[in-house]
C-alpha cells in the first residue's frame, strides 16, 4: 500500500502490558495501545476534579460536577470520536536536511506516513495518565501527561525528545482545544451547542499568557440582563517566546507551513489554547513545558494567577509539589479504608487499591476516624429538622468543638427526644462521596461536594443510589465497625411502610423518581433489588462484632418510615396489568416537598393522625421488609417483583420488573434463619407492632 510515492507503514505490533517505574512511581504501560480498540478511563483526584478520557486522547474534564466542565460533557462514544477536536492537540514541524517534516502525534490524519509506536501509561494510584508517541522515522518522541492540582486545576505536562545523535530544530504547536467557557451546563451544551458557540468570548492576557474563556452573557431565554462574572482559564509556563492562539482556526495554516498570528480576542468560536515556539533540541535531549487549566474563576482568582505567574520564581516546582501533595492525600484517603495492600503481585496490589478507592468515591470515607466536628453535626441537624434544632439549641451550643462517636452515642442514649436521638444515630461524617455517574451512565448526575464554592471550606457530604451506597458501606463497615449502627439506622429509616426503598439516599435524607411527561427515560417504581441481602449483611455484621446489640432496639420505638408519593395498586389491578403497578401521587409529592421546605429532610417522613412523625421498633421494621417479599412469594417460582423495577441480578438474566426473582428468595431464606436465631437469643417475650 502506498501513500503518494511512498510506501505506507501499516505494520501490526503486539500489544503488551508491563509495570514500569517513572520517577518514583509505578505505572502500568500498554505498549502499542493504538492496536487496541479505544477504551475509557477515569482519572481520579483527591479533590473535586473529574476526568473521563479515552485511550485515543478524547476527553471530558471539570470540577465538582458536569456543570463546571472544562471540555464538553458528552457520552463516552462521542468523547472517543471527538479526539481530533477536543482535548490535547500537538503539531510539530521538524527541520531536517533542508526539509520541513510535518508530524501530528496521536492523530490519524497521517496514518501510514511514519513508522510510529504509541504507548499509554497510567500510574498505580489512578490520578496520572501519560500518552507517548515515538516517531521512529524522524527520531523524535512526544509525550504528554494529565494530572491535577487542588490549587491550580488540571495540569498537562508536555515533553519532546530528540532520540537522535544530532541537533534538531523544531517548531512545536501544542495545547488544548474545544475549551468551554464558564456557565455552560451539560444540558445546555448537549441541546444547544451552536447557540453556546455564539456566546463564547476568548481573551488573552498577553503579558502573562493567560487565556480567559467566558460567555458574553449568561444564556437565558428571558428579557433581563444576566452578566457572566466568572470564566475558565488556561495558562502555560516553560515555553520560550511563544505565539498564543485562542482558537483552532489557524491550525491548518500551521500544517501548511504558513505563518500564524497571535490571537488576543476571539468571539463566537470554540475556545482553544495553543502556544507555538521554535526549539533547538540537542542530541539525545528533551524540552518540557506545562499547561494549566481551571474552571469557575472570578476576576479576583484571575488576577491572583497573573501575579503568581509574574512573581513566582519557582512556579513549576510549586505546581509539582501541589500535585504530589494531592497524590499523598489520595493515598491517605484510600489507606483509611484499608486500601493499601502488600503482596508479591503488584497487579493485585494495584487492583485492591483501585477497588477500595472507587468504593469510597461512591459511599464516602469518614472524615477523621471516629471524630465528629460540632459545626458539621449542627448543620446536619438544621437540614434534617428545624424544630429539633430549635429545641436542642442549648445542648448543641454546649457541644465540644470535636467529639467522638462514642460521645455522640452516649448523648443519644440519654435523650428523651426520640427525633433527636434518631438523628444522632443516623449521623455519619462522610466525605468524598458522589453518585456513580459518568459518560457511560449519564443519567446518574454526580457531584463531588468536597469544598464550599464560597469560601473553600471543607464540606462533608454523601449521596448515592440505594443499591450502590449500601453496597459501598458494606465494605466500609469492615474499616469502621463502630459506624455499623448508623448505617443500619440510615437504611431502615429510608424504607417505606410497605417495605420498599426510595431511589436515592443522601446525607440530607432521600428522594425518589418523579413522573416527567416529556422525558422518555423517566420512569417510577420501587427498586427492591438487593434490599434483603444488603440489610442482612449489616445485621450479620453487627451481630458478629457486637453480639445481642440488635436486641436493644427490638422494642424501642426509634425507627421511622419514609413517605414516598407512590401508591401500590390493589392486587386485583396488578393482576390485570402486572406492568402497571404503581401510581404517582402528585398531590402528596407536592405536600411532602412543601413540608421538607418548612421543616427539613424529616418532612419526608410518615406521620400519624396527630401529625407527629410515626415511630416504630426494630422488629416491626424487619417484619415489614420480610412481609413485602413473602406476600409476593410464588411457590416453586420465587418472589414476584411487582413494583416496576427488577432485582438486579435477575435483570442481568433478562427478568424484568414484573418477573420472578430467585435471588431474593434465596436471600430471604437466609434472612429468616438469621432473624429466628437473633430473636431466640433475646429476652423478648412480646413486642408491639402497628395494627
Amino acid at each position: 500500500m502506498y501513500i503518494g510515492e511512498n510506501k505506507a507503514s501499516y505494520e501490526v505490533n503486539d500489544v503488551k502490558g508491563d509495570i514500569v517505574t517513572i520517577g518514583n512511581e509505578s505505572y502500568y504501560k500498554i505498549s502499542n495501545v493504538n492496536e487496541m480498540r479505544p477504551f475509557f478511563m477515569s482519572i481520579v483526584s483527591n479533590s473535586n476534579h473529574w476526568m473521563f478520557i479515552s485511550s485515543n486522547g478524547g476527553l471530558t474534564a471539570g470540577r465538582k460536577n458536569s456543570n463546571y466542565a472544562l471540555f464538553p460533557y458528552y457520552t463516552d462514544d462521542k468523547i472517543t470520536e471527538s479526539a481530533e477536536i477536543t482535548g490535547s492537540k500537538t503539531i510539530v514541524q521538524i527541520h531536517l536536511e533542508g526539509k520541513i517534516y510535518l508530524w501530528e502525534p496521536f492523530s490519524n490524519r497521517y496514518e501510514g506516513v511514519y513508522k510510529i509506536s504509541r504507548n499509554l501509561y497510567k500510574n498505580s494510584y489512578g490520578n496520572k495518565v501519560i500518552f507517548e508517541e515515538i516517531n521512529h522515522d524522524l527520531g523524535v518522541t512526544f509525550k504528554y501527561e494529565w494530572c491535577s492540582s487542588s490549587k491550580f486545576g488540571f495540569v498537562k505536562k508536555s515533553t519532546i525528545v530528540n532520540d537522535t545523535n544530532k541537533t534538531l530544530k523544531v517548531t512545536v504547536l501544542d495545547g488544548i482545544q474545544n475549551i468551554l467557557p464558564y456557565g455552560v451546563s451539560d444540558d445546555l451544551q448537549n441541546a444547544s451547542s451552536n447557540l453556546v458557540d455564539a456566546y463564547k468570548k476568548c481573551e488573552l492576557e498577553a503579558d502573562e499568557g493567560v487565556g480567559i474563556y467566558a460567555l458574553s452573557a449568561i444564556i437565558v431565554d428571558k428579557a433581563e440582563p444576566s452578566e457572566a462574572l466568572k470564566a475558565n482559564i488556561v495558562w502555560s509556563i516553560g515555553v520560550e517566546n511563544p505565539t498564543y492562539l485562542l482558537s483552532s482556526l489557524q491550525l491548518n495554516n500551521f500544517r501548511k507551513g504558513k505563518e500564524i498570528q497571535q490571537e488576543v480576542d476571539i468571539k463566537a468560536e470554540k475556545g482553544a489554547y495553543f502556544t507555538s515556539s521554535d526549539l533547538t533540541l540537542n542530541a539525545n535531549s528533551e524540552k518540557n513545558w506545562i499547561l494549566v487549566a481551571n474552571v469557575n474563576q472570578s476576576i479576583v482568582d484571575i488576577n491572583e494567577i497573573k501575579r503568581t505567574i509574574k512573581d513566582e520564581k519557582n512556579l513549576a516546582t510549586k505546581i509539582q509539589e501541589n500535585i504530589e501533595r494531592g497524590t499523598t492525600k489520595l493515598i491517605q484517603l484510600t489507606g483509611a479504608s484499608d486500601g493499601i495492600q502488600l503482596s508479591n503481585d503488584n497487579l493485585i496490589n494495584s487492583r485492591h487499591f483501585s477497588n477500595t478507592l472507587f468504593n469510597i468515591m461512591r459511599g464516602g470515607i469518614f472524615d477523621f476516624n471516629y471524630q465528629i466536628e460540632k459545626g458539621d453535626f449542627i448543620k446536619y441537624i438544621a437540614n434534617a429538622n428545624k424544630k429539633v434544632l430549635k429545641k436542642k439549641e442549648h445542648d448543641l451550643a454546649n457541644l465540644p468543638e470535636i467529639f467522638s462517636l462514642e460521645f455522640l452515642k452516649d448523648l443519644a442514649n440519654n435523650q428523651v427526644d426520640k427525633n433527636f436521638k434518631r438523628l444522632c444515630f443516623e449521623y455519619m461524617p462522610l466525605k468524598f462521596s458522589r453518585r456513580h455517574g459518568d459518560p457511560s451512565r449519564p443519567w446518574n448526575k454526580f457531584s463531588i461536594n468536597t469544598k464550599s464554592e464560597i469560601d473553600g471550606s471543607k464540606i462533608l457530604d454523601y449521596e448515592g443510589n440505594w443499591r450502590d451506597i449500601f453496597q459501598n458501606w458494606e465494605a466500609l463497615a469492615h474499616s469502621y465497625p463502630e459506624f455499623i449502627e448508623s448505617m443500619i439506622h440510615k437504611f431502615l429509616n429510608a424504607t417505606t411502610f410497605e417495605g420498599y426503598n426510595p431511589y436515592r439516599v443522601t446525607k440530607d435524607g432521600f428522594d425518589w423518581e418523579t413522573v416527567e411527561p416529556d422525558n422518555p427515560w423517566s420512569y417510577i417504581g420501587y427498586w427492591g433489588d438487593h434490599q434483603i441481602i444488603y440489610l442482612l449483611k449489616f445485621l450479620e455484621f453487627i451481630e458478629n462484632h457486637y453480639p445481642n446489640k440488635l436486641s436493644n432496639y427490638f422494642s424501642e420505638e426509634i425507627f421511622v418510615y419514609a413517605n414516598v408519593p407512590y401508591k401500590i395498586k390493589s392486587y386485583q389491578d396488578i393482576l390485570k396489568n402486572p406492568k402497571d403497578t404503581i401510581e404517582f401521587d402528585v398531590e402528596l409529592d407536592e405536600n411532602i416537598n412543601e413540608k421538607k421546605t418548612q421543616l427539613g429532610a424529616d418532612g419526608a417522613l410518615l406521620r400519624d393522625e396527630n401529625y407527629f412523625i410515626y415511630k416504630v421498633n426494630l422488629i416491626e421494621k424487619l417484619l415489614v421488609t420480610v412481609l413485602a417479599k413473602v406476600s409476593n412469594f410464588i411457590p416453586e417460582g420465587g418472589i414476584w417483583m411487582n413494583t416496576q423495577r427488577p432485582e438486579w441480578n435477575d435483570a442481568n438474566n433478562a427478568l424484568v420488573g414484573n418477573g420472578v426473582s430467585m435471588v431474593t428468595l434465596y436471600y430471604l431464606r437466609r434472612f429468616l434463619k438469621f432473624l429466628e436465631e437473633v430473636v431466640l437469643k433475646s429476652n423478648m417475650d412480646t413486642v408491639e407492632i402497628s395494627s
